[in-house]
């Protein structure tokens, strides 16, 4: 008799469940990271491109689940969760680093990644596709991965998924304080979303979940980090 599939979660998380999920995801994605730059010293670049789009897409549930821990309404819980099950919706992030060497330092000047109409989180599905795939394609032209990523190619991905992939983990007090901060304006006007994190941000530093010293959310926000 066959095995029914898992059923996928699509209710509301709590801090602690939120937590939990943004702590699997952040531990997955050095995982993979790593097991990429292993293929990677061994020659295998498309495979090491692949996993490392893997990768990005783990540390873009980070968000996701920051969103789910605010739903309150059906649709809104269901939308966060799409998103999550998303690869489109995981990977946006992946020209972060692009952006901050092309000189973004304040918070809107990474807005680009996520605007509805890019096609670059598009762009870095097809390239795992092709990467971990043949396809025909043009004039019925065979793709083999080993022919289209180049060590260049999967270095720079790679790269890419060790800088999205983070250490810290998260605390379910870190959590309900996002809750406490940032629910109430949540999706609504933009100038409240910004006070927002920086209260936030300096409520996790009064709780020690946060480095002391300068509000670097605030910073973010009006000066941009350094280089």
């Amino acid at each position: 008799m066959a095995k029914k599939k898992l059923d996928s979660y699509k209710g509301k998380l709590s801090a602690h469940q939120a937590a939990a999920g943004i702590n699997a995801a952040i531990q997955n994605a050095k995982r993979l990271a790593e097991d990429a730059s292993l293929l990677f010293e061994a020659g295998r670049f498309p495979s090491a491109a692949s996993l490392a789009i893997l990768s990005i897409e783990e540390s873009g549930k980070v968000s996701i689940l920051r969103s789910l821990a605010l739903a309150k309404t059906r649709e809104e819980i269901a939308d966060a969760w799409r998103e999550y099950r998303s690869h489109t919706k995981k990977n946006a992030s992946w020209l972060l680093p692009q952006l901050a060497e092309q000189g973004a330092r304040k918070l809107d000047d990474f807005r680009p990644l996520f605007e509805e109409y890019s096609d670059h989180p598009y762009i870095l599905d097809q390239l795992k596709q092709i990467a971990f795939y043949t396809d025909c394609l043009g004039g019925a032209h065979w793709s083999m991965p080993q022919e289209v990523i180049d060590g260049s190619l999967a270095n720079m991905l790679i790269q890419v998924a060790r800088t999205l992939a983070k250490d810290k983990q998260v605390s379910e007090n870190e959590i309900e304080l996002w809750i406490k901060h940032i629910g109430p304006v949540w999706k609504r006007d933009p100038s409240w979303m910004k006070k927002a994190l920086c209260n936030w941000y300096r409520e996790m530093q009064d709780a020690g979940l946060a480095p002391a010293g300068e509000n670097e959310m605030e910073k973010l926000i009006k000066s941009g980090l350094s280089r």
